[in-house]
């Protein structure tokens, strides 16, 4: 989101000349954002994956979390194993990541190559207080992890917790990988997974027509309201269609086209082709519907008239005619 503010950053790829942040999302795989936060830019995303996962404030029991290449690295693997999560990120380059041994490197075959050097066991052992010290604070909410990580990744050699983790994050890493390379279906959840949150992506732009899509707060916590507002109307989204999805399946089958169960189990709940964002609004109480009452399905007809006006809306209002 394009924005001048004091954390903001630029970047070339996403803002051209100008200065923006991130709002980055987690998405549960009911298809359906559980939390957000706002990020500079340039922030490596790894810095944040562990903090919604012990922040939001739902009821989901989070399991696996899937991100992609910019979401690990060696301390996130190590904390999200100590909080117990499971951590499948999607990796480019993956062949180009090594593989690392406990034990003596024996001969194992055509693995050979890929292993790279030995776990120290050691500095683990002598560190382990205050790695179950630094995952408790995370736990606890007694500091972020997203700042531990930070204050950790700058200065690497000099602390010992840091070296600890990143250790323990090798094994981590060795085991995902083997795993990964092994697991079909892994490699198919995990794609799922990071797909659901594009879809998601997909919506807030289409909801965020409003100031070109930029950002015009510059203080931070005003910022974090308008994100948080964006991600009230994804959820409404979703709650609407969660509400008259099961008529409009009845109603498509009733027509005499088919539906199969495995077609189903694929429908997501942000689909917003059928929503009228532009026009006019109404809020008056002889409007509302409850869940026993529910709006009347548009026909065919009724679609292709309301898109027409839409149109016009939309031309009406951008000055075209």
């Amino acid at each position: 989101m394009i924005v001048q503010a004091a954390h903001a950053d630029r970047n070339a790829r996403y803002f051209g000349t100008g200065r923006g942040v991130t709002i980055y999302n987690h998405v549960a795989d009911i298809g359906l954002p559980f939390a957000h936060k706002v990020i500079s830019t340039n922030d490596r995303e790894a810095l944040h994956v562990i903090d919604a996962l012990e922040n939001h404030e739902t009821d989901l029991n989070i399991k696996e979390h899937y991100t992609d290449t910019a979401g690990f690295t060696d301390h996130v693997f190590a904390l999200t194993a100590l909080l117990g999560y499971k951590f499948a990120p999607r990796i480019r380059d993956l062949f180009k990541l090594k593989l690392f041994s406990i034990g003596p490197i024996d001969d194992y075959g055509k693995v050979n190559s890929l292993i790279k050097d030995r776990i120290d066991t050691r500095l683990i052992e002598d560190n382990w207080g205050e790695i179950l010290r630094a995952a408790a604070s995370i736990r606890h909410g007694t500091t972020s992890a997203s700042l531990l990580m930070r204050k950790l990744a700058a200065y690497p050699n000099q602390n010992q917790l840091a070296k600890a983790l990143a250790e323990m994050g090798k094994i981590e890493s060795t085991i995902f990988l083997l795993t990964w390379l092994q697991d079909p279906l892994m490699r198919r959840r995990t794609m799922i997974g990071l797909n659901k949150g594009e879809h998601v992506n997909a919506v807030r732009k289409v909801l965020f027509f409003g100031r070109r899509g930029e950002f015009w707060d510059r203080k931070f916590e005003d910022q974090c309201n308008r994100a948080s507002c964006l991600g009230l109307l994804v959820l409404a989204v979703g709650a609407w269609n969660s509400v008259y999805l099961p008529g409009a399946i009845e109603e498509y089958c009733r027509r005499g086209s088919e539906l199969p169960p495995e077609i189903r189990q694929h429908i997501g709940p942000l689909g917003h082709e059928h929503l009228n964002l532009v026009g006019h609004y109404s809020f008056e109480d002889g409007q509302q519907y409850s869940l026993d009452q529910l709006r009347p399905l548009r026909s065919a007809t009724e679609i292709e008239i309301a898109d027409e006006e839409d149109i016009e809306a939309y031309a009406a209002m951008s000055g075209l005619y």
